[in-house]
């Protein structure tokens, strides 16, 4: 049986004086699509940002069975693309030489080889933003922006995604199909996990979710089992309806928990 391509043991972190993750435990196998799912403040940002080994954590993470402290930053880079919230970018360079950043774990250099060339492309492709190729990237929407780093971290090629809010500043029809992006890219390369805010969406994208509140996991498995009106009271606060929809789990927060 294979190792998890992601395995986190009682992690714990604290930030600034206060433990912002308390003993988090679970893994992520390989064809996953994870949504990981809390309110403002309970930990999610933080969670990615450890198992990309970006900040220190105690307790144990492993990629596809390898202690993380194990790997080198370029054979972690090789496998982890980790997609911030924000998309900031501090220099005006082309579109096409931010998506090309995305190689460089794949050992690119000044020039681009053929196959770094047509990875980028097809990054560009699948996100939409061919046509911003040469406009500094300064010059895009905040949506434009967020395509482009979406481009990016599929530039790579890594087998793992992790992504921080992937799609704020998208309009509707780019939400979708920037998950469908990533649910693709699970079942096809690797895994993704992805702290999303929009309810419904994970619940129809994600093959699993993962709710985190103050810092612990209270709820793990399938977008059915997960998302009942009495979770979404007790950890969001809101009434909600949960239809079904073409076979779908539908996510409708409809008022404040206590209001009529």
């Amino acid at each position: 049986m294979s190792a998890p391509l992601i395995a986190t043991r009682g992690i714990s972190v604290a930030l600034g004086g206060r433990r912002v993750l308390s003993d988090v435990s679970l893994e992520v196998s390989g064809g996953e699509f994870v949504a990981v799912i809390g309110p403002n403040g309970a930990g999610k940002t933080t969670l990615l940002r450890a198992i990309a080994g970006l900040i220190r954590a105690d307790g144990g993470i492993a990629i596809d069975g390898v202690d993380l402290k194990a790997l080198s930053p370029a054979a972690r880079a090789a496998r982890i693309a980790y997609l911030p919230q924000g998309h900031v970018f501090h220099w005006p360079l082309s579109a096409a030489d931010i998506v090309g950043l995305g190689r460089l774990p794949r050992g690119a250099g000044a020039t681009l080889s053929d196959a770094d060339r047509e990875a980028v492309a097809t990054a560009m492709a699948d996100t939409g933003v061919t046509e911003f190729a040469a406009r500094p990237v300064t010059t895009l929407s905040g949506g434009e922006r967020a395509r482009v780093a979406m481009a990016r971290v599929l530039a790579t090629e890594a087998p793992i995604i992790l992504a921080d809010e992937p799609t704020a500043s998208l309009d509707p029809r780019y939400q979708m199909a920037v998950v469908a992006m990533l649910r693709r890219h699970a079942e096809s390369f690797g895994a993704v996990v992805a702290v999303l805010h929009d309810l419904g969406l994970a619940a129809r994208s994600a093959s699993r979710i993962i709710v985190i509140d103050e810092g612990r996991i209270v709820a793990d498995g399938p977008p059915a089992d997960v998302l009942t009106p009495d979770l979404l009271d007790k950890v969001f606060g809101v009434n909600a309806e949960i239809v079904r929809i073409r076979e779908t789990t539908v996510v409708v927060p409809w008022s404040i928990s206590g209001s009529p």
